[in-house]
């Protein structure tokens, strides 16, 4: 009998991004408006996440465009650039942050506010969120400011399910309602995010060289276990082509050499388990096969800019000491 325990199995790369991709930091927001209402979020370091609930509202866009959003529509700025949302287009939002917020369960904060206190009641329900994603990884780089869920209840048929979960979760003030909102947020942004790349979301770039079928057997593989020490020859199996055919073919498609990439990605990896875990700098040199902090520290600063150690004095007179995620396992 065969042994095929040693083959890789090869998935594609968007599914391996999916397959790890979760929401940090979330925090959360329930807002009760009615007309006329207009509420302004500025620019934030985070994404930002709007569902509406009940009712209706209108979206500002980056180009002062409004469009209507309708019971059940999300939209996601995966960058949080400015925007707003309104009872109608000739409502004057007003600065979110002048609204008096009050927590209601979980760490869900709750506001209302608007013109009549009689009227009927606009309920949204917001979030601003970290992606577990280096900033400059090239599937962030590439969506774009705002994405919009419309139509996608037709290709996504779960979707309404999980969307009347949250409206259940918002409505019900329930124990734990803040943790069920996580992971349903979690499936809502994946399935916007495959939705979109799945219509077309570029015809260039890293989603080009994804849905390239020999690089994108290669891609799956690298960013399924980064820590591995890919060589070309290793990547070159992987696509079934010789070592030079490899090459040529995945800096044509890719726009950089396989070293380059393999070298990007680790060591943004790097840098999100010195940030986001606090783990040492010998702790990740390890993990990444390096048999000296000092290698790793150069390979580091060669591709992010800044020795690890910059990164670890920052979080240490952040929080004030060490963490218990940077102590050695």
């Amino acid at each position: 009998m065969l042994d095929h325990s040693s083959r890789p199995v090869v998935t594609h790369p968007l599914t391996e991004m999916l397959r790890g991709l979760k929401i940090e930091g979330v925090d959360y927001v329930r807002c009760r408006m009615t007309e006329p209402w207009g509420l302004v979020f500025p620019a934030r370091p985070k994404a930002q996440f709007h569902f509406v609930a009940e009712r209706g509202c209108w979206l500002r866009t980056l180009d002062n465009a409004w469009v209507r959003l309708e019971p059940g529509d999300a939209v996601l700025l995966p960058r949080g650039a400015e925007h707003a949302l309104a009872s109608s287009p000739d409502a004057f939002p007003a600065p979110v942050e002048n609204c008096q917020f009050e927590p209601v369960c979980c760490g869900i904060l709750d506001t209302c506010s608007g013109g009549n206190s009689n009227g009927e009641e606009t309920v949204l329900f917001g979030a601003g969120m970290t992606f577990n994603l280096d900033s400059q990884h090239p599937l962030l780089l590439m969506m774009p400011e705002l994405m919009q869920m419309h139509e996608l209840a037709t290709d996504e048929p779960a979707i309404p399910h999980l969307l009347e979960a949250m409206t259940s979760e918002l409505a019900l003030d329930r124990v734990g309602a803040g943790g069920m909102l996580t992971r349903l947020a979690d499936v809502v942004a994946a399935a916007l995010i495959r939705n979109w790349v799945e219509k077309g979301c570029g015809s260039d770039g890293w989603v080009a060289a994804a849905r390239d079928p020999g690089i994108g057997r290669v891609l799956a593989a690298i960013h399924r276990d980064p820590t591995r020490d890919w060589t070309v020859e290793a990547l070159a199996n992987v696509m079934h082509a010789s070592r030079s055919a490899f090459a040529l073919r995945f800096a044509n498609v890719v726009g950089q050499t396989p070293a380059r990439y393999v070298a990007q990605l680790r060591m943004r990896e790097a840098k999100q388990w010195l940030t986001r875990d606090r783990l040492k700098i010998a702790v990740v040199a390890r993990r990444l096969g390096y048999e000296s902090e000092a290698a790793f520290s150069r390979a580091f600063k060669r591709i992010i800019g800044a020795p690890p150690s910059h990164f670890r004095a920052t979080l240490t007179a952040a929080s004030g000491g060490e963490r218990p995620g940077s102590t050695a396992p």
